[in-house]
């Protein structure tokens, strides 16, 4: 008998253009069948953590280029007590000193998986909106941020999290999302939520990592869309509501849906609201 989970897991990290805000309209376009899935824009996970809850046995890649970020779903399925251990450490050190012990933990260098996640989990639970931003040398830049009680330790959802990682059919891989092509076939389902496509001038956050996402990665993501879609997979995309993307998917294959959302990473909480995004998708 498949067990399903009582409680959803919610992502121990916050992501810019992190889904959970969306399911509902996300669930309501999944494919009804599918064999297995693929995710290689993990981030923040929501959609992982959805359709795992729903479906535990499912089988399940998912990836993303963040090594560090990918350190951490493996640290909290293997070693979610230690995790813990350290960040309570961190959360107590935090509270008797906040501007220093912030930038003293990012500017520190730790050597060890468990302190490096817990360093990763703390500074995205103190720092200013959530944001993870590192810049060209790969190093973490945002300052601290405005909180009179951040829920460092969110003891609850980190051991529902691991019990649901511990699937036996999900695998985690740190690579680039083209390399899907190396394990995918025919009746596989792949969603896409890459960095989105600046809509203007100052809207353009791309730096999850070192390098951005650009252009010619936009190309490459396409390209691999139609391939995927010429060998009989489901295909779903997020992105921003932008020409560019709506002129890379025109063909009549592809299904656009716009949907309203708002999103709290903005610097100003005006800006937030009313923004609109795509759906793609080719079943």
């Amino acid at each position: 008998m498949q067990q399903v989970y009582p409680q959803e897991p919610r992502p121990f990290v916050k992501w810019a253009g992190g889904k959970r805000q969306l399911l509902h309209e996300l669930e309501r376009n999944y494919p009804k069948k599918f064999d297995t899935y693929f995710e290689p824009f993990l981030g923040g996970g929501a959609v992982m953590f959805n359709l795992l809850a729903k479906h535990p046995d499912m089988k399940c890649h998912v990836s993303d280029l963040n090594s560090d970020l990918i350190l951490t779903y493996v640290a909290i399925r293997d070693k979610v007590t230690e995790v813990i251990e350290s960040l309570e450490n961190h959360s107590k050190k935090y509270q008797k000193n906040t501007n220093f012990y912030y930038y003293h933990v990012r500017e520190s260098e730790p050597t060890s998986q468990i302190e490096k996640v817990s360093k990763l989990i703390f500074l995205n639970k103190t720092c200013f909106n959530g944001l993870y931003r590192v810049n060209s040398k790969g190093k973490f830049n945002v300052p601290l941020g405005r909180y009179t009680n951040p829920n460092i330790v969110n003891k609850e959802n980190l051991l529902t999290a691991s019990r649901i990682l511990q699937s036996s059919n999900l695998e985690f891989f740190c690579r680039d999302f083209e390399t899907v092509l190396h394990d995918i076939k025919k009746g596989d389902f792949v969603y896409f939520d890459p960095p989105y496509q600046p809509v203007s001038n100052t809207a353009n956050f791309t730096s999850y990592t070192s390098r951005n996402f650009t252009d010619d990665d936009l190309e490459r993501l396409v390209n691999l869309a139609e391939k995927l879609d010429s060998i009989g997979c489901k295909v779903l995309l997020s992105n921003s509501k932008s020409k560019k993307v709506e002129n890379s998917f025109s063909s009549s294959k592809w299904k656009i849906k716009e949907i309203q959302v708002n999103r709290a990473i903005n610097s100003d909480s005006k800006k937030r609201t009313g923004h609109s995004e795509i759906l793609v998708k080719n079943y």
